[in-house]
């Protein structure tokens, strides 16, 4: 353990980054109960919400095509503690963990970022170890922190988006007429 760990014994507050996604039901509901949830924990300050993304699964067909985004959260919770909430917003949204990996889902909420920390543990680790390979989590990532630098990688978010990045796989979500537009939180 890296990083942050010493600001996390003073209580010093962290920036934290999660991406969102869901391909089953209502994706958008799914996403917003999330950030909602988030917004409603007393111990979480939603800083800024990305637009959100339509995307091309990742993971055994068949599967519909996604929504995704990021959100920047501020915390003085610990790792482990974000993780334990984002699990519970999950489970509340129907999310299960049987079925295969990289299955179809209501609700995924991936910590990719906690402050500068680097952590390999069972169950956690951060940064998330797929991000800088994932162009539906570094656009979304991007518009929040370009400048942000992956502390494994030393690369910002910027220069790892810039490497992924297909337009034709990962499209800003246009929602149907009539339906409200995704909401956005500029930092």
């Amino acid at each position: 353990m890296t990083g942050e760990t010493s600001h996390l014994s003073q209580g010093r507050a962290v920036d934290a980054y999660v991406a969102l996604g869901s391909n089953l039901g209502d994706r958008e509901a799914h996403l917003a109960t999330a950030i909602e949830a988030l917004r409603g924990d007393p111990e979480i300050r939603v800083e800024a919400v990305s637009r959100l993304y339509e995307t091309a699964p990742v993971g055994p067909p068949p599967q519909g095509p996604y929504l995704n985004g990021v959100v920047h959260l501020r915390m003085r919770l610990a790792p482990r503690a974000l993780l334990a909430r984002l699990l519970a917003i999950e489970r509340a949204a129907g999310r299960t963990r049987a079925g295969p990996r990289w299955g179809a889902r209501s609700l995924d909420l991936d910590l990719l970022f906690y402050g500068s920390l680097t952590l390999d543990e069972p169950g956690l680790c951060i940064p998330h170890p797929r991000l800088h390979e994932r162009a539906f989590v570094l656009e979304p990532l991007c518009e929040l922190a370009p400048r942000l630098v992956h502390p494994r990688l030393g690369t910002s978010i910027e220069d790892l988006a810039r490497r992924v990045r297909d337009p034709q796989a990962v499209v800003a979500f246009r929602p149907h007429p009539g339906a409200p537009a995704p909401e956005r939180t500029d930092p």
